[in-house]
């Protein structure tokens, strides 16, 4: 490279060829590059690290609470859901309450009557027959696919709900066996790996819930269905896609017949209550 020094008023001008002043830009704006692109990689780090990506809203939150509730049978079936009392319960404003209250009627958990506000759904005959119907197709299928992928992490977790429920009956304790069960069916449902029948399925499972407590609370049914789960168990353990299937579809309908038969006989009771009065 030449260079001439001479000096020209204040400052020397350097000249060179002008082959290498493109190759040293180059070489210059490849750095710049290389730094830029290294600056942005740690942002993007950063900000995969520090972002929230979900915030529980306030009515999600309470819509949760109130769901809790329902399912563990603090709020019964029919009975009216007063906002003023919620506030109260809560400590949360009345629009807080009214939102969460149209997500869990939107799940079908609470049903607006008017003149009298919102209550805890009730299931009639035929919407059991119907939920129930559902659930064997959708159950099955979500048996099968455990079956099928026998993830290790999958059947622990389903082995784990199920010594939890057997423990929580021999204990009678109604409420850990409910959270077991549903702790093994929501281990059962995302085993399947199909977010679909995921979305499906439990809506359902919150419907059935309403009825699940009084029915566990039999004997002869609490015996009957820890066997039934027990089989469903083993099936996906053993990684047989076709008796997993099956064990969960008898299981269902045997829950569906229980279910049926206490319905009916509470319509019974209640017509013969009215009829009294």
């Amino acid at each position: 490279m030449s260079a001439n020094l001479e000096p020209q008023g204040k400052y020397p001008v350097i000249e060179t060829s002008g082959q290498n002043v493109v190759a040293t830009a180059a070489v210059d704006h490849c750095g710049r590059r290389n730094e830029s692109k290294k600056t942005m990689d740690k942002r993007a780090e950063l900000q995969s690290t520090l972002r929230i990506e979900d915030v529980p809203t306030v009515r999600s939150m309470v819509a949760q609470k109130l769901r809790e509730a329902i399912m563990s049978g603090m709020f019964k079936p029919g009975q009216r859901l007063v906002e003023r009392e919620l506030c109260e319960m809560t400590g949360v404003s009345r629009p807080s309450i009214r939102e969460a209250l149209r997500l869990l009627e939107a799940d079908g958990l609470v049903n607006t009557i008017p003149h009298r506000g919102p209550v805890v759904s009730t299931i009639s005959l035929e919407e059991a027959k119907q939920l129930y119907a559902a659930r064997a197709v959708l159950e099955g299928f979500a048996g099968r696919e455990c079956a099928r992928l026998r993830d290790p992490a999958v059947v622990r977790r389903i082995g784990d709900a199920l010594a939890k429920l057997k423990a929580a009956f021999a204990q009678g304790d109604l409420m850990t066996a409910l959270e077991a069960k549903t702790e093994f069916y929501a281990a059962l449902i995302g085993g399947c790996r199909n977010s679909f029948i995921e979305r499906m399925l439990r809506p359902l499972h919150d419907r059935i819930t309403l009825l699940r407590i009084t029915s566990m609370s039999q004997p002869k049914r609490i015996n009957k269905s820890l066997r039934e789960v027990t089989a469903i168990w083993r099936a996906i353990q053993n990684g047989d896609p076709g008796l997993a299937e099956q064990c969960c579809v008898d299981h269902i309908r045997t829950a569906a017949v229980a279910a049926l038969s206490m319905i009916e006989r509470s319509a019974t009771s209640n017509g013969k209550a009215m009829a009294d009065k």
